[in-house]
C-alpha cells in the first residue's frame, strides 16, 4: 500500500504543477529578451490611460493643476520648441527607477537651458546670415538690372564711339550683365575672318556627311587619306569629350539639351579648319559661347577666338611658340611676385604644368562659370594679355597658401583651384598686377622674345 500511495501523491504532484504551468502560459502575454521568449514579470497589468494620468497627476500637468514642471518653467518662456531629443533630459525617470535627486535635476535644467541658449543663438546668427544674403542678392540684382539698361540704351546703340571710353571701360571690369553678354562679346571679338551663317551651314551639313559615311565604310579608313583620317579622329574625340563638358550642368551630355548643338559646333569646326582638327579644351570655349550666343553666332565667335596667335599657337601646339609665351609670363612674374618666383624656381614648377589648362580653356574649366565669364569679359576686350594677366591675379590671390607648399601640392593645387574662388578679391589681385617691365608692355615683351629666343627663361630651358 505504501508504493502506489507514494506514486499516486507524486502523479498528483506533476499533474497539478503542470496544470498550473499551463494556465500560466495560457493567461499571460509572452514577453521578449535578447535571445528568446521570456514570460514577463508577474504583476497586475494597468490600463494605459490610468498610467498616463498618474503621470501628469505627478509631473503637475493635469487639468487645471497649479503645479509645473521644470520643463514647463523653462519652456514658457521660449520663443520656439527646440527640434531634437535635448528635452528628454528635464523629464522624470520611469516609475520603476528611482527618482531624479534635486540636484541633478536642476542640474539637468540648467544644462537643458545652456542647450537651448546656444540654439537660439546659433539660430539668430544663421538669420542673420541669410538675411545679410538676401540683401546682398537683391542688391547684385538691382546693379545688374541698371547695368543692363545703360548697356542696351546708351552702349550698344552708340558702340563704336562709346566702346573705348573710360566710362564703359570701367562698366566693362565690373562685369557685363548675362542679357547682354553675348551681344557685347561679338563685337569686342569681332569677325575678321567673316564667317557667315551660309558658311557655318555648309560646314555642319559637310560634318554631317563625314560622320554618315565614316559610320558607314568603318572597315575602310585605313585606305584613306591623312587629312580625312584627321577629321575622322577628331570626330570621335568630339564624341568622347562632349560627354566631360560641365558635367555638373548636365545640359551638354548624351540627352541633354545641348548636346546636339555642342556637336554641330565642334563638327563644323573640323571641316572649317582641318588643319587644326578638334583639340582637347574646345568643348569648354564652344559650350560656354552656345550659354550666350544663338548657334550661328557662337560657331563666328568661336572661329574667330580661336584664330587669335596666341590660342593658335596653343591648339596647333606650336611648341616654340609656346615656350615663347611662357617666358614672357616669367618676366612678369618676376617683376610682380618676386618671393612666389624664386619660391617656384627652387622646386622647379614651370608655367607649362599649370598654365596649359586655364589657356586652352580660357579659364572656363578651372574657375567657377560665373567667374570664368567675367574673365572671358575682359579677355574679349584686352585680349592674350589679360590671360596672362588673370594667371598672376590667381597667384598673386593664393601666393600665401602656395609659398608653403612643395613642388607636388603647389602642382595639385594649381591644376585642381579651389571650388569657390571670391570674385571680388580676384579682380582685385587682378588690378594691382603691372603689365610693364623695364617700361616695356607685354605685347613689346613678347615680340622681342619672339625675335630672340636665347632671352627666354632660365627656368624653362632647363
Amino acid at each position: 500500500m505504501t508504493a502506489p500511495s507514494l506514486l499516486l501523491y507524486i502523479d498528483r504532484s506533476l499533474f497539478a504543477r503542470k496544470v498550473k504551468d499551463s494556465r500560466s502560459v495560457e493567461h499571460r502575454d509572452a514577453g521578449w529578451k535578447l535571445f528568446g521568449k521570456v514570460p514577463p514579470r508577474e504583476g497586475p497589468v494597468k490600463d494605459p490611460r490610468r498610467i498616463q494620468k498618474e503621470y501628469e497627476t505627478k509631473t503637475g500637468r493635469a487639468g487645471h493643476s497649479n503645479l509645473t514642471s521644470p520643463r514647463q518653467n523653462v519652456r514658457k518662456n521660449l520663443d520656439f520648441e527646440p527640434l531634437s531629443t535635448t528635452a528628454l533630459i528635464l523629464e522624470d525617470r520611469p516609475a520603476n527607477l528611482p527618482a531624479k535627486p534635486a540636484e541633478e535635476a536642476e542640474k539637468h535644467r540648467q544644462q537643458y537651458e545652456e542647450m537651448v541658449a546656444q540654439a537660439k543663438k546659433r539660430e539668430l546668427k544663421e538669420a542673420q546670415k541669410r538675411k545679410k544674403q538676401l540683401e546682398e542678392r537683391c542688391k547684385l540684382e538691382e546693379s545688374i538690372g541698371s547695368a543692363a539698361q545703360t548697356w542696351n540704351q546708351e552702349i550698344l546703340p552708340n558702340w563704336s564711339a562709346m566702346c573705348t571710353s573710360r566710362r564703359v571701360r570701367d562698366l566693362w571690369w565690373q562685369g557685363i550683365p548675362p542679357s547682354v553678354r553675348g551681344k557685347v562679346w561679338s563685337l569686342a571679338v569681332g569677325n575678321e575672318l567673316n564667317i557667315t551663317h551660309e558658311l557655318y551651314n555648309i560646314c555642319l551639313a559637310r560634318a554631317k556627311e563625314k560622320c554618315r559615311s565614316t559610320a558607314a565604310n568603318a572597315p575602310e579608313a585605313e585606305s584613306q587619306d591623312s587629312g580625312s583620317s584627321n577629321r575622322e579622329s577628331s570626330l570621335e574625340l568630339i564624341k568622347l569629350d562632349i560627354s566631360r563638358t560641365f558635367p555638373q550642368l548636365c545640359i551638354f551630355q548624351q540627352g541633354g539639351p545641348y548636346h546636339d548643338v555642342l556637336h554641330s559646333i565642334l563638327g563644323a569646326y573640323t571641316c572649317y579648319r582641318p588643319d587644326v582638327g578638334y583639340v582637347q579644351g574646345m568643348s569648354f570655349i564652344a559650350a560656354v559661347l552656345i550659354l550666350n550666343l544663338d548657334t550661328a553666332d557662337a560657331f563666328i565667335a568661336f572661329a574667330n577666338l580661336l584664330n587669335k596667335p596666341c590660342q593658335m599657337a596653343f591648339f596647333r601646339v606650336d611648341h616654340s611658340l609656346m615656350l615663347t609665351y611662357f617666358a614672357a609670363f616669367e618676366v612678369f612674374f618676376e617683376e610682380n611676385l618676386p618671393k612666389l618666383f624664386a619660391h617656384f624656381k627652387k622646386n622647379n614648377l614651370t608655367p607649362d604644368i599649370y598654365l596649359i589648362d586655364w589657356i586652352f580653356t580660357l579659364y572656363s574649366k578651372s574657375l567657377p562659370l560665373d567667374l570664368a565669364s567675367r574673365v572671358w569679359d575682359v579677355f574679349c576686350r584686352d585680349g592674350d594679355e589679360f590671360l596672362f594677366r588673370t594667371a598672376l591675379g590667381l597667384l598673386r590671390l593664393f601666393q600665401d597658401v602656395l609659398t608653403g607648399m612643395d613642388f607636388i601640392h603647389m602642382a595639385q593645387f594649381l591644376t585642381r583651384l579651389p571650388d569657390l574662388v571670391p570674385a571680388e578679391q580676384l579682380f582685385q589681385h587682378i588690378a594691382a598686377v603691372h603689365m610693364t617691365s623695364r617700361n616695356r608692355k607685354w605685347a613689346q615683351v613678347l615680340q622681342t622674345l619672339q625675335r630672340d629666343p636665347e632671352r627666354g627663361s632660365p627656368v624653362l630651358k632647363r
